[in-house]
């Protein structure tokens, strides 16, 4: 029983390592605190529900539609929106996030209705056994889409002139306009590709876990959570948060219950703000 526990949550851990990796790569680079994330997760989950609804795709095919699509949207939204205010305090830009987040849960209100909704694949409940444990096909099928997401920003960061561009500007802005950085274009890629991944999370959530408008709130927190366990300023750092928090989560819930989980979260939060504060990888001043 405690085994199937761990790796229950493992699995779920891999989702919010996801859910998380576009949140600490705006928040590392651009120091902006995006509270909008989890309506971005949203919007990507009905852009896969749609998409499997209406004209049957699957979801691990649509993933990369969604991918695309939120992209677009993240990318024109700071480059056309956020940039205008991107050297303002940091109070004005969580106002701004946050007014985004309301305009997109309640547009998603009007269009959608507020009708809790789930993608039903028909592998859905598929699964295989490895001695006394049991593993969902789509659970695992996320965990490692996850991790192949986290590779590929890790590649991108560190091994392209795109990545190089983004790490010269989060470290000194000042030195990368000096060396030729576009820095305005720098900004709105990096939004794009946190805001992709969060479309990708959503993707993976719909498959998992039913849906509606205002889904996105504890989403957010969630990310949030994930972030400052993980540290800020290496891509693995959500994953470790992820995996942390979705087996204390699991964990947790089978002692004390499921109406406990949020709970956990923030316990979990609370104590590594106090005793590690930069998070388990985050890097040092």
């Amino acid at each position: 029983m405690l085994l199937q526990i761990i790796v229950n949550g493992i699995l779920k851990g891999g989702l919010y390592a996801l859910m998380a990796l576009g949140m600490s790569l705006i928040w590392g680079v651009m120091d902006i605190i995006n509270i909008a994330h989890g309506a971005f997760i949203m919007l990507g989950a009905y852009c896969t529900y749609w998409l499997f609804n209406l004209w049957g795709v699957d979801p691990f095919i649509s993933l990369f539609l969604s991918i695309i699509f939120m992209f677009i949207i993240g990318y024109g939204i700071q480059r056309y929106l956020i940039n205008l205010v991107i050297r303002a305090t940091i109070f004005i830009t969580l106002i701004l996030a946050f007014g985004i987040e309301i305009f997109i849960n309640n547009l998603a209100l009007v269009m959608w209705t507020a009708d809790v909704r789930k993608v039903q694949v028909p592998y859905g409940a598929s699964n295989f056994s490895i001695g006394c444990v049991t593993i969902p096909y789509v659970r695992l099928g996320a965990f490692f889409i996850a991790l192949v997401i986290a590779l590929v920003f890790y590649f991108v960061l560190n091994k392209t002139r795109t990545g190089r561009s983004i790490r010269a500007t989060a470290q000194d802005l000042d030195a990368a306009r000096l060396v030729g950085v576009d820095v305005a274009k720098t900004y709105a890629l990096t939004f794009g590709m946190g805001v992709g991944a969060a479309g990708a999370a959503g993707t993976l959530w719909a498959v998992l876990f039913p849906i509606n408008p205002m889904m996105g709130g504890i989403l957010t927190l969630k990310s949030f959570v994930v972030v400052i366990i993980g540290g800020l300023g290496t891509m693995f750092g959500p994953i470790i948060g992820g995996l942390t928090l979705g087996v204390a989560e699991a964990l947790g819930s089978n002692w004390f219950g499921t109406t406990y989980e949020n709970f956990i979260s923030f316990t979990i939060l609370v104590l590594v703000l106090i005793f590690l504060p930069k998070g388990i990888l985050g890097k040092s001043e």
